[in-house]
């Protein structure tokens, strides 16, 4: 069982047009669905709405065969984002959060599992972050985390990055993007950046820069995992889907304590990579099923 903590919105999804679609979104959302459209045994545990929008992410959920019972619903407004997609598809983002759904989860997830995931808004908006940080203490499993920061909704830098480097101390697995790196350590090289994470307590980093490619840092090795080229629509649930996919890989690969088998963690984040090329073809955060990432 894999347990996903953190945010569920709707992304108002902006083309250059002006036009907009609502589509569901937040990253621990969009990787829950991502590793149960995949065939993996996964249950969501952050805040829904009772309100339209959060009946919809909860049945989408269901549908895409993720666990909801131990997702709190509560009568708050859906938390939104607006994705502003330039003319390559490329997505920036504006939340607004006060008083809304995914801010509000204030208590651990009482369902047990073998990995848990978390990480995205669930580092920054609180009360959420202080649950999340003290979930993935308190887990007795796998535990990986996306860092996916959004600097322009961070009211305080020091506060988030110390958030951060305390999670990272309970961490096996790390997920960042050069875009991540840039904003935790600021000036420095990628792959230095990500070398230094392993001495905060993760023994996995993996890292990701879009088309050109990820990485796999370990203590024991590296290895440069390529993209997958494709025509790209967007990239809005790309990282998200990067995520499910190695998940996935990983978990049906056995021992979840392998972390210094490089060639089986290169496996599972070249799985990923497939995953988030297919994603990259779609609009909005889709994430494809097994049969149609291993053909």
């Amino acid at each position: 069982m894999i347990v996903v903590v953190g945010e569920a919105l709707i992304d108002l999804v902006i083309d250059p047009d002006g036009s907009v679609e609502a589509a569901a979104g937040g990253a621990p959302f969009n990787t829950a669905r991502g590793v149960g459209r995949l065939g993996g045994d996964v249950a969501f545990a952050g805040v829904l709405g009772t309100d339209r929008f959060g009946t919809m992410l909860a049945r989408r959920l269901a549908d895409d065969g993720v666990d909801t019972s131990t997702a709190p619903r509560v009568d708050l407004p859906t938390t939104l984002a607006a994705a502003e997609l330039d003319e390559h598809g490329a997505a920036s983002y504006r939340f607004y959060f006060a008083g809304t759904t995914a801010p509000a989860l204030d208590a651990p997830p009482t369902t047990t599992g073998d990995v848990l995931f978390a990480g995205g808004l669930g580092l920054v908006l609180e009360p959420m972050a202080d649950t999340v940080a003290t979930t993935v203490a308190g887990f007795d499993g796998m535990t990986m985390v996306d860092v996916n920061c959004r600097p322009h909704i961070i009211p305080d830098r020091q506060r988030y990055v110390d958030r951060v480097r305390d999670t990272l101390l309970h961490t096996d697995v790390v997920k960042v993007s050069d875009d991540d790196l840039d904003y935790l350590v600021p000036g420095a090289a990628p792959l230095d950046a990500a070398r230094g994470l392993l001495e905060r307590g993760p023994k996995v980093v993996l890292l990701t820069a879009g088309a050109d490619g990820a990485h796999v840092v370990t203590g024991s090795g590296e290895r440069r995992v390529p993209s997958m080229p494709v025509d790209v629509v967007d990239t809005v649930g790309a990282g998200d889907s990067f995520g499910a996919g190695f998940l996935v890989a990983w978990a049906d690969g056995g021992d979840l304590t392998a972390f210094d088998d490089l060639d089986r963690l290169a496996d599972a984040a070249a799985f990923g990579a497939r995953v988030a090329a297919i994603v990259c073809t779609r609009r909005g955060a889709d994430p494809p099923t097994r049969p149609e990432v291993v053909g």
